[in-house]
């Protein structure tokens, strides 16, 4: 850092917000351009890069000067005024450099141009080497030029721009104020270019799938959904690559890989976004054990490629990613953390048994298979630490792998896992066109039962397997996770450049603008003031409702009483992970302690709509587990039917109220 630099924290203060500060900019914007000045010109003089800089004249020393003139281009960062000499610190893409501006050497316009730049402006320099007494590396100027008046000003530097969302919302800033952000994507090039270079060096070849697809398929996940108007036809964006890349080996290339975007319409948490980034990848004649060369391969390359060897620590764990890659299987890990053997060929009771003692909403249709890798997702998962690679998987929760010859209950599948997470998913790849059409009638069936993450059948991709394809291994590596295990960063986020984040309040803009426009209108049309989330579900038909009979047992006023009715402040919501139906919530009820409640509403609301509704909850019934969190209380929601007969469909409504109404306000 320059030995003169100065923050806004201890510059005089001539605003003291951020408007003024902003109005005071654009007045001096103006003055430029009313002086016949332009403070956004088109050209640009740039022949040299600080880093480079750095290095040519390492061995300047203290006090001497050059006659070498060099013109860089980069954004205010400090600057500080004695008199006849100015200090300016100047950040490019590479590093920072200090200019040694004296009056005496600049051009009378530079000099009071320089006098009114402000901390953020974008500048080309021209101006010879010098090193300071002090022996600061530093451009001594003889010609200024404005590029970009920054009109709204910098965060301070060692107190601002601290909160996580506006630095997820204002990537831009966040990456010129912190150079550990900065350095975090520069990491994420270098590795997605190190897997892009291994699978060339082996003999992969890259390809591009569509993202508008007209079949769910390649992994269960819940799509998103969107219309093509030329084709006036429902479309979902991919949520996996892998049946179009199979369709190729098929076609007859070996060996393919796609980087590329996925999209599952699902929660968001420290490691999943709706959005993300992953490798396939596909080998004709390959296997299981080709895809674990393959997956240990190409993350140690990317590894290496930010300088990382040996043993890594990612969140305070040590790692040893350099080390050898075990292969287990996944009922060998569930009996390691149950303390007692577990297989497929223990008694059903006794698989749920142990399933409901790790607190999983047991489904009395899930067979051994279904148990045992519900378990292992519960409480074996987050068991390894250094790289596993877990074998063995069920046939039942492995729809697309090939089944093992030995025991057609198992596949061969493996899935990496690396502090407590996964990584990579790989399949011995199942190219039996009859097996796999019987696998897609079955989740078909699993659709149909209500199970919005189930499969779709794709009759052209089993058209494709029935003109063969040679047997093949498959992969995919989230590529977000491997950046963030790389770079050891806690949250997906931090390794995205633009997370996608719920509307900012008072935006009006895109597609927030019709969201605010279609809430004003429930608004109107309901409770006058009060704000409702919007259901998920289509709006109600009138003539189809039916209402269910009205109890004709009275209740006496003593027994009801006993239910404690409160209205409370949805502070969070989020997905329950592994539940398709749960939601968290986390609440103020008025008593200064959160409280946690679990509602299986998800197929109603999303959960970023009801943060901040005011709804009624029974805060006094016993903490009943679910999925293993204490659930403290029911949201009251209303409930009703459409339709008749086998055909009747229930819905439902959140109770919400008037947020005038305070936390804890009792409800008599």
């Amino acid at each position: 850092m320059s030995e003169t630099q100065e923050s806004t924290q201890n510059a005089p203060e001539a605003v003291s917000t951020l408007n003024d500060e902003r109005a005071h900019r654009l007045s001096k914007r103006a003055a430029i351009m009313e002086a016949g000045g332009n403070p956004y010109p088109e050209h640009s003089e740039v022949t040299a890069h600080v880093v480079d800089i750095e290095a040519k004249y390492a061995d300047l020393e203290a006090g001497e000067d050059t006659d070498d003139v060099v013109s860089i281009g980069g954004r205010i960062m400090a600057k500080r005024g004695q008199g006849k000499i100015a200090f300016v610190v100047v950040r490019n893409t590479t590093a920072e450099i200090q200019l040694f501006c004296r009056i005496n050497e600049m051009r009378e316009e530079d000099w009071a141009l320089l006098q009114d730049l402000d901390l953020g402006d974008i500048i080309n320099v021209t101006g010879v080497i010098v090193r300071t007494k002090r022996g600061q590396l530093s451009i001594a100027p003889k010609r200024l030029t404005l590029l970009s008046k920054a009109v709204r000003p910098l965060p301070e530097k060692f107190h601002g721009l601290s909160d996580k969302e506006t630095r997820y919302r204002q990537r831009y800033v966040d990456l010129i104020m912190n150079d550990d952000v900065r350095e975090t994507f520069r990491k994420r090039s270098a590795i997605v270019s190190a897997f892009r270079r291994y699978m060339e060096d082996n003999g992969y070849m890259e390809v591009e799938t569509p993202i508008l697809q007209t079949i769910q398929g390649g992994a269960t996940a819940k799509p998103f959904i969107t219309h093509f108007n030329a084709l006036n036809q429902e479309c979902y964006l991919r949520i996996a690559t892998e049946l179009h890349l199979k369709r190729l080996l098929v076609g007859g290339y070996e060996r393919v890989f796609e980087i590329g975007r996925i999209f599952r319409n699902e929660g968001m948490d420290q490691t999943h976004n709706p959005e993300f980034t992953t490798m396939e990848a596909y080998r004709a004649y390959s296997d299981l054990e080709g895809m674990k060369e393959l997956a240990e391969g190409v993350i140690k390359a990317a590894a290496k490629a930010v300088g990382l060897e040996g043993t890594i620590v990612y969140q305070d764990q040590e790692i040893d990613l350099f080390g050898e890659w075990p292969s287990r299987s996944m009922t060998e890990i569930v009996s390691e953390v149950m303390g007692r053997e577990l297989n497929l060929d223990t008694p059903i009771e006794e698989l749920r048994a142990a399933a409901a003692e790790c607190g999983i909403d047991v489904n009395p249709a899930w067979g051994a298979g279904k148990l045992i890798a519900e378990i292992y997702d519960e409480k074996g998962e987050e068991s390894l630490i250094n790289p596993t690679f877990v074998c063995d998987y069920p046939v039942e929760v492995s729809p697309l792998a090939k089944r093992r010859e030995d025991d057609p209950r198992l596949t061969h599948r493996f899935e990496l896992v690396i502090a407590g997470h996964e990584y990579a998913n790989a399949f011995s790849e199942l190219n039996d066109p009859v097996d796999q059409a019987e696998r897609f009638a079955k989740q078909m069936e699993e659709k149909a039962g209500g199970d919005d993450e189930a499969m779709e059948y794709d009759e052209d991709y089993v058209r494709a397997l029935e003109y063969g394809m040679p047997p093949a291994g498959g992969i995919g590596i989230g590529i977000d996770r491997v950046v963030m295990l790389l770079t050891n960063s806690a949250s997906i986020r931090d390794v995205l450049l633009f997370p996608h984040m719920r509307p900012e309040k008072g935006s009006v803009s895109g597609a927030a603008a019709q969201a605010a426009k279609d809430a004003a209108q429930a608004a109107q049309d309901g409770a006058a003031g009060v704000a409702i989330a919007p259901n998920k579900i289509p709006t109600i038909d009138p003539s189809k409702i039916v209402v269910e009979p009205l109890f004709e047992d009275f209740v006496d006023f003593d027994t009801f009483s006993k239910s404690d009715f409160r209205a409370v402040k949805i502070k969070s919501c989020e997905p329950v992970p592994k539940s398709k139906k749960l939601l968290k919530f986390t609440m103020d009820d008025g008593s200064g302690t959160d409280r946690v409640i679990l509602s299986g509403i998800s197929m109603y609301y999303e959960p970023e709509d009801l943060v901040g509704k005011t709804c009624i909850a029974i805060t006094n019934l016993p903490p009943r587990k679910m999925m293993g969190i204490d659930s403290c209380g029911m949201l009251i929601s209303a409930v009703h039917a459409e339709g008749e007969g086998d055909d009747a469909e229930e819905r439902l409504n959140l109770l919400m109220v008037d947020d005038a109404i305070p936390a804890g306000a009792k409800l008599y």
